[in-house]
């Protein structure tokens, strides 16, 4: 008979920080858009390490194997104050439906206690119905009046048109 494999979740540390950004890369791919990510390895290694480090990752470990991560920064909304940001959420597929998103999301959800947040915010593809579905399980609000906008790296530094 086999048993559960055991899931552990825990900070990532630098020398996880390389796999870690390969589950990334191979979100790009999965969400359709492998020329997307720009960052580094050098940088995001950088920026995870720093003094003040940019973002935090939590990892799902099972058997020494790196099969999920959470990468989050905190931010602050003028009407909300305080708030954790969830930019990926990632288990291998191989992984899916063993309870290791839920054990993912539960951990942020008492990183957030534990900061005291006043929002925990991420964004989700809207053909995604698999995550879509997983979200509901939580008490979320699907906010469809916020258009995502933003300005790439490229058109910083370009002149204003105005």
């Amino acid at each position: 008979m086999d048993t559960p494999t055991t899931i552990i979740i825990r900070k990532a540390e630098a020398n996880d920080l390389e796999k870690v950004y390969a589950l990334i890369k191979a979100l790009a791919i999965f969400e359709k858009a492998p020329e997307e990510p720009s960052n580094t390895l050098k940088k995001f290694i950088e920026e995870a390490t720093c003094s003040t480090p940019r973002f935090h990752v939590i990892l799902a470990e099972s058997k020494s194997e790196i099969v999920g991560i959470a990468l989050y920064y905190f931010g602050y909304s003028s009407w909300k104050g305080s708030m954790l940001y969830l930019d990926d959420l990632i288990v291998k597929e191989e992984h899916r439906s063993r309870g290791i998103g839920k054990k993912l999301m539960d951990e942020l959800i008492a990183i957030a206690k534990e900061e005291k947040v006043n929002q925990f915010r991420w964004h989700v593809l809207d053909w995604n119905s698999g995550a879509i579905n997983f979200y509901k399980k939580y008490p979320v609000t699907f906010d469809a009046s916020w258009v995502t906008v933003k300005i790439e790296k490229e058109n910083l530094t370009k002149e204003l048109p105005y």
